[in-house]
């Protein structure tokens, strides 16, 4: 049973920035290194949401997947590391934790599922 994850991050509140983060990220721009290591952890669907510098990141993965291994794998990948930094020049992560992932896991706390199974 696929499990959905929300996350969220924050960018330098710069127009300029913003616009070209979104670039980075519009369908065909993000590099097929990066693609395939989210695929290949277990990850089968991930959409990036924003509001001003905002970013909500909602993943659903399968039962392969965790956050240790696929931050495991992406310290081992020299592409995502790259991908990462250059990410990072649009990010918020002065106040993060170096130890922990820039994107803060948010907690979930309604679920309409949920509801109606019980």
């Amino acid at each position: 049973m696929n499990r959905q994850y929300c996350l969220t991050l924050e960018l330098h509140d710069d127009d300029e920035l913003i616009k070209l983060y979104e670039t980075y990220h519009k369908a065909g721009n993000v590099w097929p290194e990066v693609i395939t290591s989210i695929e290949e952890s277990g990850i089968e669907n991930m959409s990036i949401f924003r509001m001003n510098a905002q970013l909500i990141m909602v993943i659903e993965v399968n039962e392969t997947f965790s956050f240790e291994d696929k931050a495991k794998s992406d310290l081992n990948n020299t592409k995502v590391q790259e991908w990462e930094r250059l990410m990072e020049t649009f990010q918020k992560t002065d106040n993060v934790d170096t130890k922990k992932s820039k994107w803060q896991l948010m907690d979930k706390i309604f679920s309409l599922t949920e509801h109606k199974n019980q």
